[in-house]
């Protein structure tokens, strides 16, 4: 493995296995439920959290990893690393690039740097990544920052929501706003967009919103080979036959089923389905 250490934090959303192949670093953002605070993805999986979601009379609250957190995570690292490159979640969308950078001028260990993915879910996964696969092959902290660079403008997450209702209670709607009048009759396609979740299209069934998930996704990819994943929150029969609608639609490069943890699903709430992608040049 190359010297350069790859940190992000839990909503990149990445599979375990990938996390462990390449060395991936995850810095977990804290879900709370009253009292009871979970470390996202690490305490409480989505199962569990999706049920506590769906009996709980009050929405749980989502916070971001503390500058301690980090700055263990960068003592740790600094024993081995030569530098460490920190990619996540969109600045619009939580103060954990500021909380990472904050970090960063306090620890005097190792050279740090952090990119903002402009994106969340596996569109921060896939940067996250293509950046640890650049530090595999051996390229220095430049290549590695560099090449995710390279892949933030071109990552698409594009998801269908049962309601746009948890969004708009916490405060992370954007200008997908305008869907809220008649989310209760729709199911909204959003999209995160440079940071900030659009609102596409308000189809009026999910079958509706599944096609033109896929001619959206079609229309942006064309002929190109593609890095998709498919998200769900909840929904895991819904996910694996879009799977296999993309895989036979799509000349796949790789392609898998991410869950959203529950901080991603605070947020939305469950039944979400959705792809995130990127395509080859």
């Amino acid at each position: 493995m190359s010297h350069i250490a790859v940190v992000t934090d839990s909503v990149a959303n990445l599979p375990p296995q990938l996390v462990e192949q390449y060395g991936i670093t995850v810095v977990p953002l804290l879900v709370v439920f009253g009292q009871d605070v979970f470390r996202d993805g690490v305490d409480l999986s989505p199962t569990e959290f999706y049920r506590k979601l769906r009996e709980s009379d009050r929405l749980p609250t989502t916070t971001t990893p503390s500058i301690g957190e980090f700055l263990s995570a960068f003592e740790r690292l600094s024993r081995g690393a030569q530098a460490i490159v920190c990619i996540h979640l969109a600045r619009q969308l939580s103060t954990t690039v500021e909380t990472a950078e904050e970090a960063g001028r306090m620890f005097e260990g190792v050279e740090i740097h952090v990119v903002d993915s402009r994106s969340a879910a596996m569109g921060q996964g896939f940067v996250v990544l293509e950046a640890a696969r650049t530090a595999a092959q051996g390229g220095d902290v430049a290549a590695v920052v560099a090449r995710a660079e390279e892949i933030i403008p071109r990552v698409n997450v594009i998801a269908a929501l049962d309601t746009l209702e948890y969004l708009y209670r916490g405060g992370r709607i954007g200008r997908a706003a305008d869907l809220i009048g008649s989310a209760l009759r729709f199911k909204p396609i959003i999209s995160v967009e440079n940071g900030v979740v659009e609102g596409l299209e308000r189809p009026r069934t999910r079958d509706r919103a599944v096609r033109r998930i896929l001619e959206v996704m079609a229309d942006r990819v064309r002929e190109r080979p593609v890095h998709a994943a498919v998200l769900q929150a909840d929904v895991p029969e819904d996910a694996e036959r879009l799977r296999r609608r993309i895989e036979d639609r799509f000349c796949c490069v790789e392609l898998f089923i991410t869950d959203l943890t529950p901080v991603m699903g605070t947020h939305t709430g469950p039944g979400v389905l959705g792809v995130a992608f990127w395509a080859e040049e």
